[in-house]
């Protein structure tokens, strides 16, 4: 790539051609105050003119996060003129803002916060009229209040690069211009998928999960047998929020601490990510073998399946009727659990720990409701278990290693450890099926080549002389043309994995924030840099697991044989199957 020269406060630089000035300086060793996302352009094109500087060549101040370098240009960031801008700009913003930053959830990790301190704004120098805010509780998942709003369009810009959806978008003009569903709808009302994704980059707390920790209390208060299990994608980002490093497993410290908090028994999702695989790769087999609508397509992920109900209602019959792993536990808890252990169902308050919104509303579908009682009573995300841990004095690292409880369910084999990746179900599954089709062991457990961030993987595998056509998609705007495929006759896959969010749920919108401002040791410029760390983590863990393939589990195989019966057999159909409807797209 072609470079060019320039100058940062007199100093002399050598620079990719194309990158704007606010990159340049990055890499230059400069942070221009910025609130853009991850710094290259996740906003609405430079509206909150914070990162203003001066630079020859220009007609004024430029903003810096859209204007490019050039030859010979010479950039000053520290001027008088460039520092009483940006703090206006930072002013200015706070003047239309509710400004109760001690009881705002998002204190910790307010960008504008960040900002507004290293510009040195004051607050209050611009008295006047506020926009009319709007405040939305009606999803189990996800609040907006526009009294916190900075208009800067992170939110709509991650809608359409993850989903090509446009669920939020700028409404009126003006001082009355608000972020919302259309015509300020509630996300109740709105085809949203609650997959969080507009939550984890929000700079503000405009937008925020709907926290369930008082009610996981009120449980414990209540003298509730409160157990709690935690997903895969937990362990590889909860470090993140006690200032580890991006990519750390911290299995045994979540372990240590979800103990200390009270909970009866730890369990861990794994479990109910081996289970998955035994009635999803028995489904699958069942329609290869006996003619069944295919392609198949996973149903772990709660925002695909709202998608799908919202927007391929017709294609619902391709998915795999499987609950998702954690209301598979959950399900089992209240069930076998409790039966062996001479508990009452109704004593029994299910908490799972997940990397997800979307999880939050789908424990409240009446599909997952098995003689009377919700399979998953309370979801909490990675973010709002570290909230407890902090609340609670506990030094999350100084604590030991511990092992989750084992007690006739919760051992877990690699497989289910590697959920939490994009192509992690696809491959946990192959492990399984190829195992089933052949009746051979599998000299080689990995499947690589469904592993990896690309927007869709495809892989060919023959199989006892059988040809298996798989692919994996993560976000909707890559599921769609997987999807269109199916719609117009022309897919050729027999098993496809799709994810809601971009990479899996290690980066799911209840994961730990993952911005700059607040990482400065990190190197997360690049997007996807943060989601292969955490994904590398449950590779990690899969490989030192003596086993890998969930029809292995020994507990697993224990619940069949005392319980269950087989796989897809009438009773793991009362407990660990659903069902889906279609949606309509906008009510009253």
């Amino acid at each position: 790539m072609a470079k060019v020269n320039i100058k940062i406060e007199g100093i002399p630089y050598e620079v990719e051609e194309g990158l704007t000035i606010l990159e340049a300086a990055k890499i230059c060793g400069y942070e221009i105050p910025s609130l853009c996302a991850f710094n290259h352009g996740e906003c609405s094109r430079g509206s909150c003119r914070v990162c203003l500087v001066e630079a020859t060549g220009a007609r004024g101040l430029v903003a810096s996060c859209v204007y490019p370098v050039a030859e010979g240009m010479e950039i000053t960031i520290s001027s008088p003129k460039a520092t009483a801008a940006r703090r206006t700009s930072v002013e200015l913003l706070l003047s239309n803002h509710n400004v109760n930053c001690q009881q705002c959830e998002k204190n910790d990790y307010c960008e504008l916060l960040h900002v507004a301190k290293i510009t040195g704004a004051r607050e209050g120098m611009f008295q006047g009229e506020k926009t009319p805010a709007t405040v939305d509780m009606l999803t189990p998942s996800i609040k907006r209040d526009t009294s916190k709003c900075i208009l800067c369009g992170r939110c709509i810009e991650r809608c359409k690069n993850a989903h090509g959806l446009s669920v939020l978008g700028f409404e009126k003009r003006g001082f009355k211009t608000y972020v919302s569903p259309a015509e300020n709808r509630s996300f109740a009302n709105s085809p949203c998928i609650l997959c969080g994704q507009c939550v984890s980059v929000c700079p503000t707390g405009a937008l925020l999960e709907v926290s369930e920790i008082d009610k996981v209390d009120a449980a414990m208060k209540a003298g509730k047998y409160v157990v709690v299990q935690t997903a895969p994608a937990v362990r590889a980002a909860l470090g993140e929020v006690f200032g580890l490093p991006i990519g750390t497993a911290v299995t045994g410290k979540m372990v240590a601490a979800l103990r200390r908090l009270g909970f009866k028994k730890v369990f861990d999702t794994n479990f109910g990510a081996d289970l998955t695989i035994m009635e999803e790769a028995n489904e699958l087999l069942d329609r290869i073998t006996n003619g069944g609508v295919l392609p198949m397509i996973t149903s772990c992920s709660p925002g695909w399946i709202n998608y799908c109900e919202y927007y391929y209602g017709d294609l619902i019959p391709h998915l795999s009727s499987c609950k998702s792993p954690h209301e598979m536990f959950g399900a089992i808890l209240k069930s076998y659990y409790c039966e062996k252990h001479g508990i009452n169902p109704e004593d029994m308050f299910v908490v799972s720990v997940m990397p997800c919104t979307a999880k939050k509303y789908e424990k409240e579908r009446p599909q997952l409701v098995t003689n009377g009682l919700k399979d998953v009573d309370a979801v909490l995300t990675t973010r709002e278990l570290g909230k407890l841990i902090k609340r609670s004095g506990i030094n999350f690292n100084k604590l030991p290693d511990e092992e989750f409880d084992m007690d006739i369910v919760g051992d877990y084999t690699g497989a289910g450890v590697i959920f939490g990746a994009t192509g992690g179900v696809m491959e946990a599954a192959l492990r399984t099926a190829v195992y089933k089709l052949s009746g051979e062991e599998l000299k080689h457990v990995e499947f690589k080549e469904v592993r990896g961030l690309e927007g869709i993987k495809e892989a060919t595998y023959n199989v006892a002389g059988k040809e298996i056509k798989v692919a994996v998609a993560h976000g909707m705007k890559n599921a769609k043309v997987l999807l269109d495929q199916i719609r117009e006759g022309k897919s050729e896959y027999q098993f496809i994995e799709i994810m809601g969010c971009p990479g899996g749920c290690v980066s799911g919108g209840g994961q730990p924030y993952v911005k700059p401002c607040f990482l400065p040791n990190e190197d997360i410029d690049i997007l996807d840099t943060y989601r292969q760390k955490r994904a590398d983590a449950l590779y990690r863990e899969d490989e030192g697991r003596a086993l890998r393939e969930s029809h292995k589990n020994p507990q697993i195989i224990q619940l069949y044989d005392e319980y269950l019966g087989k796989p897809n057999s009438h009773k793991a159909h009362e407990l660990l199957h659903t069902s889906y409807a279609p949606k309509e797209r906008f009510k009253d």
